[in-house]
């Protein structure tokens, strides 16, 4: 039986007293069983169908093919809408919800900023160039205006005395 389509209220309440009973079974099965949520899709999809009641075929033998199509696609939408929000933290305190404690970090980086400024200048100078800036040996030779192998001593010595400072105050890792 073909439902009239026309942009009036006679027309909608006639499509939705024939397709709503499949309309909503077929709805429930893709949302999982949520009845709530098949409620919202046959009704979005029913506001859609009287909003495009000009597009339809008044010679079809039946809109459910077009409905479903259009009911599939907005849980398509709600599924992919529900994806891209962050997830909920709930109803509980704040202080429940888990942080990353940073102490141990800072008092890491508080006993190796010690421990550098333990270090003689010529030290921290070539410590400075070759993990700090990052820079190669010969890279830090020439910022520096020493020869290669001074670098390459003066990053020796001046690990072996990082790490015992280190290893003086506990941190080992």
């Amino acid at each position: 039986m073909a439902v009239p389509v026309a942009s009036g209220g006679p027309a909608v309440a006639e499509l939705y007293r024939q397709y709503q009973r499949p309309l909503s079974s077929f709805v429930r099965r893709l949302t999982g069983g949520d009845r709530q949520w098949a409620e919202d899709v046959v009704q979005e999809t029913m506001i859609r169908a009287w909003r495009g009641a000009g597009r339809l075929d008044p010679a079809a033998p039946s809109l459910m093919p077009w409905l479903t199509t259009v009911a599939r696609r907005i849980v398509i939408d709600d599924r992919r809408r529900r994806g891209a929000r962050p997830a909920e933290s709930g109803a509980g305190p704040l202080e429940n919800v888990p942080v990353r404690d940073e102490y141990e970090g800072v008092l890491r980086r508080l006993a190796v900023a010690d421990a550098l400024a333990a270090l003689s200048p010529a030290h921290r100078e070539v410590l400075t160039e070759t993990v700090l800036r990052d820079r190669t040996v010969n890279q830090a030779a020439e910022a520096l205006g020493v020869p290669v192998g001074t670098v390459k001593s003066r990053v020796y010595y001046a690990m072996r005395a990082l790490r015992a400072s280190l290893q003086e105050k506990g941190e080992t890792s």
